[in-house]
């Protein structure tokens, strides 16, 4: 089966922040509580979102806790979003873990954001990001 040439796509201007919080003891019960607010901020900002959801354990329906792929201008605005979120506030996580991230290559951003190999060879050596 052949594949159609991928894309040359923009690359996203605004920074990208992978941001996953791990469930601590008792989240089952704090997500219900919270659920209602917690679907409110994300639907009034789901602009800021490229996407979000709960993770699972792998081959079962248990919620071990959710994925956040966010865009926001710095890490003090993405904090001030994040901290907004009940989920954030109320002890669902018992670890959040937050990394700069670049989205390259992919069906939702629709193509890559490289030309060829040696257009990004520095990122891939932890080079700048430009």
């Amino acid at each position: 089966m052949t594949h159609p040439p991928c894309p040359i796509v923009a690359r996203h201007e605004t920074p990208v922040f992978l941001v996953i919080g791990w469930d601590g003891p008792n989240s089952a019960a704090l997500r219900q509580r919270d659920l209602d607010g917690h679907l409110r901020h994300v639907e009034a900002n789901w602009q800021a979102y490229l996407v979000a959801g709960p993770l699972r354990e792998p081959g079962g329906e248990a919620l071990v806790g959710s994925l956040f792929l966010v865009q926001a201008d710095s890490d003090v605005a993405l904090k001030s979003l994040m901290e907004k979120d009940p989920y954030f506030t109320n002890g669902q996580y018992e670890r959040v873990e937050v990394q700069r991230f670049t989205a390259s290559i992919g069906a939702w951003m629709g193509g890559k954001i490289w030309e060829n190999a040696d257009a990004v060879r520095h990122r891939a050596a932890g080079g700048p990001i430009e």
